[in-house]
């Protein structure tokens, strides 16, 4: 009996990633790419808690609470 394991098709991400990786690259240019994806996560990510930051009223001041009950 074989052991197949069904793999879910890539995301649109995984796809233009492998098309990217199919070229060689300098190392510099790799690099950059990486430090291009890293903030791009991290505008995402500080998009995301600025919402919730609004979403939740938080002020400075009520962080300052917040920190200081612990």
């Amino acid at each position: 009996m074989s052991n197949f394991s069904i793999q879910p098709p890539l995301s649109n991400v995984q796809e233009e990633l492998l098309k990217l990786f199919s070229a060689d690259i300098p190392e510099s240019h790799l690099a950059e790419l990486k430090s291009m994806i890293a903030r791009f996560l991290l505008d995402k990510a500080r998009d995301k808690a600025d919402a919730v930051w609004n979403e939740k009223e938080y002020s400075d001041e009520k962080l300052k609470q917040i920190l200081d009950k612990e």
